[in-house]
């Protein structure tokens, strides 16, 4: 018989031996030497360190040293702070419901003593010198250091040659270990850190303010392509940098989240960030940003994961909207204004269909002055005809503007070619517009240089934010399918599908059961006519079965201007007027997220005269 049949003997239940145990834990908290790093760390900041250093051999698998500048352990105490669930930071469940500290459970040394050699070093101001513990035998010795910690694991994994095996090759590992202090180097930067492999400095980052810390740990591009993210409601603050859309990267490598100041990695702020970005972002790239969220700590559980990477909220709907608001205000500035300000309250915020509040309906949608719409508009949600805006009405409103600079330069469309006074440019972010290319392109000139604008892209953009802040009504025109479309539907499908009937119908769709596997779509929005309907009918089940409707209604209602505002665009292949031409440009400058049109493509790109000159060689 089969050792694994039936038959064999039963093993009774009984107690793991402490090795086993230890084992069993350490293989929770240390995965690689860079789990090594994190833990010592965390421990280095809440000992109140102004400095760090880390010293690695072998990226860490033969040896890692923490030496930090803190208050230091007291003897009496050093042998404590290798058994398990010994700790400082927390002394009942109150303090383990309210943590503010990096650690907390008192596993991690004595997770590590159990799978490598370790000993420590400390000192406390009112020592006469240090003491150091050998973990291994419990061995104190006298020892020479400043106030402070050392901690020195040897041998990582020496006792268990199978995990061993598993780690990677040392320059991988000392890539972990390097990424493990750089994600605490972003979120105190009142702490100097350095690192150190095989005693050659590898990277360092002295004690700077924080926008001085994230441009050393990220780089000076990411501070002037990135926004300042600012967002207060008292119990909940997000702060940090958000990323513009035109340097997304192809890569999820520049994504940083930090909880009270822990690095975490948490699907559903992740998902309030890509929402904020969901109208700007082309094709698959990723947002780069770095955002802090500061809670009172009785709001979230930090208690989830042994490696603490990961959290839990008690309203998890409450932080995902603040998140994607937060986000969403950064980079809602318009074209030349400064770093856009997010509001300080929810209040001034749009609701869950994109509605502002009355005070707020012209800063919504006016980045640099009160938008004039054109003759004709007069908001709530319009039909794609009607959103087909006449950009030669909205010039001739711009031309009889006095103070408007390309107005009184004497051009008009047809003017002969001759003598005109120079534009002043300084006036417009973008410029004054100079001529058409290929029926598609816009050139204009600013200060800076020259101005390529995607006429079709942009105005793509300024007609589906007019819609957005125009949305005067909670349902989406809906039309009738004369043939049901019918699919096969799993219980989940037909189960949300029944629970959110009001919303669904609220979006222009109308699904209802045929049997308890197939589901039936009798309607589908009238702006989307045409479109797969079953496809779409699943992605709205499954955006309703995983996240709140609110959210769901406003990307669906999204969708539906975004495919509107592309039809009421100007098309390309049109000839424009100069006056039309600076009337989009006006548009653009007044326009929230002008950068990028609703597929996430650029709408324009700025030349600069040095480029300009580079190409034909001037000044040399």
């Amino acid at each position: 018989m089969n050792a694994r049949g039936p038959h064999t003997a039963r093993r009774p239940i009984r107690e793991l031996p402490d090795e086993l145990i230890s084992q069993i834990a350490a293989g929770e908290v240390v995965e690689r030497p860079a789990s090594v790093v994190r833990e010592l760390l965390d421990n280095a900041l809440d000992a109140g360190a102004g400095e760090i250093v880390v010293k690695l051999i072998g990226g860490g698998i033969r040896a890692v040293l923490v030496e930090d500048d803190g208050h230091g352990v007291p003897a009496g105490e050093l042998p404590l702070a290798l058994r398990r669930h010994a700790t400082s930071k927390i002394g009942s469940l109150v303090d383990l419901e309210g943590v503010s500290t990096m650690g907390f459970r008192g596993e991690a040394l004595a997770a590590i003593a159990s799978v490598a050699e370790v000993s420590i070093a400390s000192r406390t101001a009112d020592a006469p010198h240090a003491q150091r513990l050998d973990a291994r035998s419990g061995e104190l010795s006298p020892a020479a250091r400043a106030v402070g910690t050392s901690v020195e694991v040897r041998e990582l994994f020496f006792s268990t040659p199978a995990r061993r095996k598993f780690l990677k090759t040392e320059s991988t590992e000392l890539a972990h270990c390097v990424e493990a202090v750089r994600r605490h180097a972003l979120t105190r930067p009142d702490v100097g850190f350095a690192v150190w492999h095989e005693g050659k400095l590898v990277q360092q980052w002295r004690r700077a303010e924080p926008d001085a810390r994230l441009a050393d740990v990220l780089g000076a591009d990411f501070m002037a392509d990135s926004r300042a993210v600012a967002f207060d409601l008292g119990v909940l603050r997000v702060s940090g940098r958000a990323g513009t859309p035109a340097s997304a990267r192809s890569r999820a490598d520049q994504q940083y989240v930090y909880v009270n100041g822990r690095f975490v990695r948490d699907k559903l702020i992740a998902h309030g960030v890509r929402s904020a970005y969901e109208d700007v972002l082309h094709g698959g790239r990723q947002p780069a940003y770095v955002l802090f969220i500061d809670i009172t700590p009785d709001r979230v559980d930090v208690n989830v994961h042994p490696t603490k990477i990961e959290v839990r909220f008690r309203d998890s709907r409450e932080v995902h909207q603040a998140v994607r608001r937060a986000v969403e205000a950064s980079l809602a500035g318009a074209l030349g204004a400064p770093e856009a300000q997010a509001p300080d309250a929810a209040g001034a915020l749009p609701d869950a269909f994109g509605r502002w509040p009355e005070s707020n309906a012209t800063a919504a949608s006016s980045g640099l002055g009160t938008s004039q719409a054109p003759a004709g508009w007069r908001g709530g949600v319009a039909t794609a005809a009607q959103v087909n805006l006449s950009l030669h009405e909205t010039a001739v409103l711009y031309a009889q503007e006095s103070t408007a600079p390309w107005a009184t330069a004497g051009l008009r469309a047809g003017d002969a070619a001759g003598e005109s006074p120079a534009p002043d440019t300084g006036g417009w972010p973008l410029g004054q517009a100079i001529a058409q290319v290929a029926g598609i392109y816009v050139l204009a000139e600013n200060a800076q240089g020259l101005v390529i604008v995607d006429m079709h892209a942009a105005h793509e953009r300024v007609v589906y934010e007019r819609l957005k802040a125009g949305l005067a009504t909670s349902r989406i025109e809906s039309q009738p399918l004369l043939i049901p479309a019918t699919f096969a539907a799993t219980p989940a499908e037909i189960a949300t599908a029944e629970a959110h009937a009001d919303t669904l119908r609220t979006l222009g769709l109308d699904l209802s059961p045929l049997s308890p596997t197939v589901l039936a779509v009798r309607s589908q929005p009238a702006a989307l006519a045409g479109g797969d309907v079953i496809e779409l009918a699943r992605s709205v089940l499954g955006e309703l079965a995983e996240h709140n409707a609110s959210s769901v209604v406003q990307r669906a209602q999204h969708e539906v201007l975004s495919t509107m505002a592309c039809h009421g665009a100007v098309r390309a292949n049109r000839t424009l007027t100069l006056d039309e031409m600076n009337a989009l440009l006006r548009d653009m400058e007044r326009t929230e997220r002008a950068d990028q049109c609703n597929h996430g493509r650029p709408t324009w790109r700025q030349i600069t005269r040095r480029e300009l000159d580079a190409l034909f060689w001037r000044g040399r």
